[in-house]
């Protein structure tokens, strides 16, 4: 799933059951399923139903105990239906509209259809033009009502459903897992490079099921068979009762596992291509101890998907593991939801901290933006007031201590740029600068830098060598996925440790059609210099 003006919103989560037996409720399996993928999706939910060939379905905006109450879900509970689909679908900063919640329904001249997909395509919008140019009329905004009119397309065209998805991936590029249901046949879809997740399980009566993530199988008493291999059309069909497999998009050698599925998107007790989500996130807990280890009191992971890595970290180091963090367990995920005010008021009731664990620790912010300084003008510091600039050209270790200054109420020490000089980056390679930072060291639990932009000036390159890890910053309207890329390119050619990228003041509703696939880059960094304004 992803709407067409926000195109990075694309986690959802896809469930399908054929019950052999017909001893199963498939609407309550689904209904179970769904509720084990509700952290893929918080938006809206979807189930259909195929009784005896005849498909009906009931979808809504809200999370899954809301839109299938007791009454609802009756309705759908079919003695003699086989097969049944869900869907979950994360909320978007654009408009939640129940045309956008799945599966979608399509009824047809060969038939009817239900379908559900997980994912993005990047040729979207290429697609969806090209068949209103034909005619076609959209009530919605996903791509997955693209794909629908495709596959539907084909199949008018084309003996079998199966043949007609083949033909539509030849024309589908990104990322795409689908569920597809028709009056026969339940049909699981990877797309060829192995984006996203997809697995198959089966029932204990005979039967089969798809999910998106294993705990899905373990919710609706199913056990895991195996994965989806990318490219694969897995085909379980009601007239044979076997399962079919088709591979003619398979075999492709750049095939990729979205990271961000084992990092956080995942649950941990799942099962992703063979491998465990907990065991991976606790392993690269062990890794980045071995590469960057540190001396602390304690080892805290942030609530839920960083307590595993934190695991790891303090087995692998032998520090100690702490809770410092509390989650609400009544606030869903916080970066699906739709805004970053409902984001940020999200996190406020979401966590709060064990102050028993984290009291006393201490935490410097350096300024290391010679350039042009937001930092005292943000905590409404005296420009004049001395800083690390004048600290390095004093040449004197003991004016750093009158330089830190306390913020009230926060608990940080702040070290401003002090002095805009004529020659940053040779000021910062100085011995002086060294002796600073040493001296941080020793005085702070955690020194955190802030620096100019890295594509721009190699100021930040010259501080690589003094500090433990970088986050590269970027900026929705500002950074480019090529500015991105070279300002990688630029910390890796001193040898620096990147430890991820932060997205900084991502605004849907603000922001448009401007997103991760079309940002501006900006060189604006040096503007106010024409307004007279110091840099």
């Amino acid at each position: 799933m992803s709407d067409f003006a926000y195109p990075l919103h694309e986690e959802c989560g896809v469930f399908g059951i054929y019950d052999r037996a017909g001893t199963e409720d498939v609407a309550a399996a689904a209904y179970s399923a769904l509720y084990a993928l509700q952290h893929r999706g918080q938006e809206s939910c979807g189930i259909a139903v195929n009784d005896d060939g005849v498909i009906h379905g009931h979808r809504d905006l809200g999370l899954v105990n809301e839109v299938f109450t007791p009454a609802v879900l009756s309705s759908l509970s079919k003695p003699g239906a086989r097969m049944a689909t869900g869907h979950v679908r994360y909320a978007t900063a654009g408009s939640r509209t129940r045309a956008n919640a799945q599966p979608m329904i399509v009824r047809h001249g060969r038939g009817t259809m239900a379908l559900c997909h997980n994912g993005n395509l990047t040729n979207a919008i290429e697609l969806r033009t090209e068949l209103e140019n034909e005619g076609a009329i959209f009530h919605g905004s996903s791509d997955t009502e693209v794909i629908c009119y495709l596959v539907t397309r084909n199949r008018l065209r084309m003996g079998s459903i199966e043949t007609a998805i083949s033909k539509t991936m030849d024309v589908l590029e990104g990322a795409y897992s689908l569920v597809i249901m028709s009056a026969t046949k339940l049909i699981a879809v990877r797309d060829p490079r192995g984006y996203r997740p997809l697995c198959i399980g089966t029932l204990p009566g005979g039967g089969y099921v798809f999910a998106s993530e294993s705990c899905a199988l373990d919710a609706a008493g199913a056990s895991l068979l195996r994965d989806v291999e990318p490219g694969e059309i897995v085909v379980a069909d009601t007239r044979t009762g076997e399962l079919r497999s088709i591979k003619d998009h398979c075999g492709r050698k750049d095939t990729q596992m979205c990271v961000f599925e084992y990092i956080y998107f995942s649950r941990p007790d799942s099962i992703i291509d063979g491998s465990s989500v907990h065991e991976a996130r606790k392993q690269a807990g062990r890794f980045l101890a071995q590469e960057h280890p540190v001396e602390a009191d304690v080892v805290i992971g942030v609530p839920d998907s960083g307590l595993d890595a934190a695991l790891g970290y303090s087995e692998e180091s032998g520090i100690p593991y702490g809770i410092g963090f509390i989650k609400n367990k009544y606030i869903g995920r916080t970066f699906i939801q739709g805004s970053q005010k409902q984001r940020e008021n999200s996190v406020r009731i979401k966590l709060n901290v064990v102050s028993s664990t984290v009291k006393g620790k201490r935490v410097v912010l350096v300024d290391c933006d010679m350039r042009k300084s937001a930092v005292s003008r943000y905590l409404r510091i005296p420009r004049n007031h001395a800083g690390l600039t004048n600290v390095i050209t004093s040449k004197d270790e003991g004016a750093l201590a009158s330089a830190l200054v306390r913020v009230k109420d926060s608990g940080i020490t702040v070290l401003t740029a002090g002095t805009i000089p004529p020659n940053p980056t040779e000021l910062l390679s100085t011995p002086m600068t060294e002796k600073v930072f040493a001296s941080l060291q020793k005085a702070f639990d955690y020194v955190i830098v802030d620096t100019p932009p890295v594509s721009l000036v190699t100021d930040a390159a010259v501080l690589c060598r003094l500090v433990d890890g970088v986050l590269l910053v970027v900026r929705p309207g500002v950074t480019t996925i090529q500015g991105a890329q070279l300002s990688k390119k630029n910390l890796e050619a001193v040898n620096a440790h990147i430890l991820g990228v932060v997205m900084n003041g991502y605004n849907g509703k603000r922001n448009g059609r401007r997103d991760g696939y079309s940002y501006a880059y900006s060189y604006s960094y040096y503007d106010d210099d024409k307004k007279g304004n110091d840099a």
